[in-house]
């Protein structure tokens, strides 16, 4: 197939009549799109790298790729109806994307990314072949250029697997249908080419355009991360998640090896995992030499100044994906605290919901669990407090933007989203360090620094930051702390889908968060705690015995701050009575008795009579009558006084529908699976039929569960003789 895709642009600035993404950008079309001419000043050259940004404010990465399709997780889920979707993002959250290979949003997605691409790789091209290419200005914009596409193939690889990788910019007669590429190679080629170019590029307090464009800051952020992901596992075509080490040459292939120098000048070169360990913590520690800097002494500051629209740069956000208000941007819309009803600043489609167990993993004292995630929502300009599966993430809320957004507004906030924090590069060098020489010193200082600012002001300190890391005595100890770490630091930045894939523990995650869940309804439930055979097979159950079955709040009026509900309990059981706290003027949200489900059914005589409660009515003679069942299957019990009345109670105890729906295309719903998630998102099938080498076979897509799920059943409670 020659060159006549849709999605690939030769002519990169016949479209340069777009508007750009970062609210300091203009983009002007010149008059023709001469390569010679483009390539001939900065500014022409601004305008064509601007055509690669702009793609970022496309509803393909706006509200998809940003955070919509990175769910579900330990941390992030949102909940699904009860049928198996087809073609929808509702097949996507609960890994059954196998159902969505006919869906248009996927193509967009797919198109979106390797028209970003190439454009990057015209852009890369057109600067390489110009005259005046070596200038300073213009080898920032192919830093740029690099890192947009670096940027596109990360998305690309967790999104769909090995996919085809274009090196450079297509050319009038290049056979441009192109078979997948592992993404190691992929990779690995990326990380050749920001090595190459990162000296060349300007620190985010000097370029142009700060923080909402690409820079050095988070160019080297940017090699570090995707040196973790070529270290990492990813799924292969035999459906197994595996290392490059474990299936290909990565001695032998040069497209598998990177060379660089570290901060000191010696040259290395990666090739095994180990080495790309190396190659991550090498670039941590530049950054960190080369342009140091402190993390906010506040973990909202980062939120906050998006919510104002402000961007500090040299600070704690290396780059944020700049979005202009009513064009492009899901933040505030299908992404942070729900908006309903009549609003000032508008309504939402909240889409990015939080696990009720992630809120609860929080350590107590942790300033982050009320800024991750969002336990409340606004409805009609007052606040309103959420039910444990009702939780959304919270870092941003459309209700504090420092814009008038309108009654009316709905998308296009324009507040910027994060694609990487400083934070991140410290959770990084200690990950790496870890994996090279196990928990030392390296290591704790920078776990530590993340975590004293988390419990900076919390009684607790001592305990939860210098305790907890100097306990970290292991390797194994160590990483999981890592683990557990990016999920507090990092909740709803749409980075956890894809670190539990590099670490390969996708499947395990699942299978945790289901069964806490489980064992969280078990241990509000007094029947099933003192059931011997529920206590045998989920012992843990115990240790969740003091986690809320509800939580109790009171507002102050009809008031619209999350500071305006007051809470009785954040987290843990109380022992006054409902009543007592119904008395005193407290409201409540389920928590814990959300995680289990309870069908409660009626028999006589051994006929079935369903789930409705009978009625009981004492007559004149003493005796009582018992009416089972709802017309036209029902019948009536009479028994005098001390006569048992043969009506059996049974009550079927199993998982909540909601847990079993969030990963089903994993394990059905029954925790069942095989210990590989099947993360992958399938190709269109339109892409597919203008192709003649790509298809989805393999990569554990289309042996998807498409089920509607299967609770766990927990136990069944016969209570005979009921009265």
């Amino acid at each position: 197939m020659k060159l006549k895709n849709q999605y690939i642009a030769i002519a990169v600035l016949g479209m340069m009549g777009l508007t750009s993404c970062s609210d300091t950008l203009n983009v002007d079309a010149p008059s023709q799109s001469d390569m010679t001419q483009i390539y001939s000043s900065t500014e022409f050259a601004t305008n064509a790298i601007n055509g690669v940004y702009v793609l970022f404010c496309e509803d393909p990465y706006t509200s998809r790729m940003c955070g919509v399709w990175t769910q579900n997780t330990d941390v992030e889920a949102m909940s699904v109806s009860a049928t198996a979707a087809t073609n929808h993002r509702n097949a996507i959250w609960p890994l059954q994307g196998a159902n969505n290979a006919g869906w248009g949003d996927v193509k967009k997605v797919w198109d979106n990314n390797l028209q970003a691409i190439e454009r990057a790789n015209q852009v890369r091209a057109g600067i390489d072949a110009s005259s005046i290419g070596s200038q300073d200005e213009m080898q920032q914009i192919k830093g740029e250029a690099t890192c947009l596409k670096a940027f596109r193939y990360y998305l690309m690889c967790n999104f769909f697997g090995d996919v085809p990788y274009y090196d450079i910019a297509a050319v009038w007669g290049e056979e441009i249908d192109k078979p997948r590429t592992d993404k190691n190679i992929i990779y690995s080629r990326c990380l050749q080419q920001l090595v190459d170019i990162e000296p060349n590029m300007k620190w985010s307090d000097v370029n142009t355009g700060g923080i909402e464009r690409m820079n050095r800051d988070f160019a080297i952020g940017l090699i570090a991360r995707i040196a973790l992901f070529r270290a990492g596992y990813g799924m292969t075509e035999d459906g197994t998640m595996k290392r490059a080490d474990e299936y290909l040459d990565v001695n032998g292939d040069a497209d598998l090896a990177v060379t660089y120098k570290d901060v000191n000048g010696n040259e290395k070169t990666a090739r095994t995992y180990t080495d790309y360990y190396q190659m991550a913590k090498d670039y941590c520690q530049k950054l960190i030499q080369l342009k140091p800097r402190e993390l906010y002494s506040d973990y909202e500051t980062s939120f906050v100044n998006e919510m104002n629209y402000t961007h500090d740069n040299n600070a704690e956000v290396l780059y944020e994906v700049a979005f202009v208000q009513n064009y492009g941007g899901d933040i505030g819309w299908s992404f942070g605290v729900p908006n309903t009803g009549s609003c000032a600043k508008g309504t939402t489609t909240a889409q990015v919901a939080i696990t009720p167990t992630y809120y609860m993993s929080f350590a107590d004292g942790d300033s982050r669990r009320d800024i991750c995630c969002a336990k409340y929502s606004h409805e009609n300009d007052t606040v309103k407090a959420a039910a444990a599966t009702g939780i959304y993430a919270g870092k941003w809320d459309r209700a504090r933007a420092d814009k008038d957004l309108g009654s009316g507004s709905s998308k296009g906030t324009g507040i910027n989203f994060p694609l990487m924090r400083y934070s991140d590069v410290l959770l990084m060098l200690a990950e790496a360090e870890n994996e090279l020489n196990g928990p030392t010193a390296l290591a704790k200082e920078m776990l530590t620094k993340v975590r004293a600012r988390a419990f900076a002001k919390a009684e607790n300190y001592g305990e939860q930051v210098t305790q907890y890391v100097n306990n970290l005595s292991s390797k194994e100890a160590f990483f999981n702390a890592i683990v557990d770490e990016r999920a507090w630091e990092f909740g709803s930045e749409a980075l956890r889908k894809f670190d539990l894939v590099r670490w390969n523990l996708y499947a395990k995650k699942i299978e945790e968060t289901m069964r806490t869940m489980l064992c969280w309804g078990i241990a509000m439930n007094e029947d099933l705690m003192n059931d011997e055979a529920v206590l045998a097979a989920y012992p843990e159950a115990v240790n969740y015995t003091t986690w809320a079955n509800k939580l109790w709040y009171v507002k102050k009026g009809k008031t619209n701050r999350k500071e305006d509900i007051k809470w009785y309990n954040e987290k843990y059981k109380i022992d006054l009575e409902d009543a007592v706290m119904t008395a005193e003027g407290w409201q409540s949200v389920n928590w814990g008795s959300q995680m289990i489900k309870r069908t409660r059914t009626y028999s006589y005589n051994g006929t079935d009579y369903g789930t409705t409660t009978p009625t009981k009515v004492v007559n004149e003679d003493g005796t009582t009558t018992y009416t089972l069942g709802t017309s036209p299957n029902t019948t009536t019990v009479t028994v005098a006084e001390g006569q048992e009345t043969g009506i059996t109670r049974k009550d079927v105890y199993a998982a909540s529908d909601y847990a079993t729906r969030l990963f089903r295309g994993y394990s059905n719903g029954a925790l069942t699976g095989n210990g590989v998630a099947p993360y992958l998102i399938p190709i269109n099938t339109e892409t597919l039929s203008a192709s003649s080498v790509l298809n989805n076979n393999g990569y554990h897509i289309l042996d998807t569960n498409t089920g509607d799920g299967v609770n766990v059943e927990v136990a069944t409670i016969i209570k005979e003789n009921y009265k």
